[in-house]
């Protein structure tokens, strides 16, 4: 039973668009190596390889944010460490790249990019690493304090205790 999609959503997406990103810097190097375009007196086989490797680094880090994403929903556990380090960097690449492509590219691009930062922060902020500070013991609630009165709320707060008249 899957108990939580946004993880395996996530992973899918953030899969297709490391291909995606590598073929297009693959697209734009193969372009530019045939119409030997130059940038500023650039070598136009420079910025052909450097394109190339830059979709692929950019591919495989979006490809290893889905893994992480993909871990998360198959282990059913928050990401830790450099895995949440990773999804977090993606969610501010993303944020950065959303608002860049509002002014140069479109609200159509925008939109992409937020629905993707969307997804990354949902990711990361609906599974709670196990023993935060605060965070109830069990779906019953926290037991009484020794010693109590009988006061606790359901969510585990004392009410205060109520006036007297003087």
């Amino acid at each position: 039973m899957v108990r939580r999609p946004v993880a395996w959503i996530v992973a899918l997406v953030l899969f297709a668009e490391g291909l995606g990103v590598a073929a297009l810097n693959w697209l734009l190097g193969v372009v530019v190596d045939r119409q030997h375009m130059s940038l500023a007196g650039l070598d136009p086989h420079m910025t052909s390889v450097s394109s190339k490797a830059a979709g692929i680094v950019f591919g495989l880090c979006f490809a290893l944010c889905g893994l992480v994403a993909l871990l998360v929903a198959l282990r059913d556990r928050a990401p830790s460490g450099a895995g949440r380090v990773l999804l977090i960097s993606a969610a501010v690449v993303h944020a950065l790249l959303g608002a860049l492509a509002w002014g140069l590219v479109g609200a159509s691009a925008f939109l992409s990019m937020v629905v993707v930062l969307a997804l990354i922060v949902l990711l990361l902020m609906t599974y709670d690493p196990d023993g935060r500070p605060g965070a109830p013991a069990d779906a019953t609630g926290p037991a009484e304090p020794a010693g109590g009165d009988g006061r606790n709320g359901a969510d585990g707060f004392t009410s205060p205790a109520a006036p007297t008249a003087p």
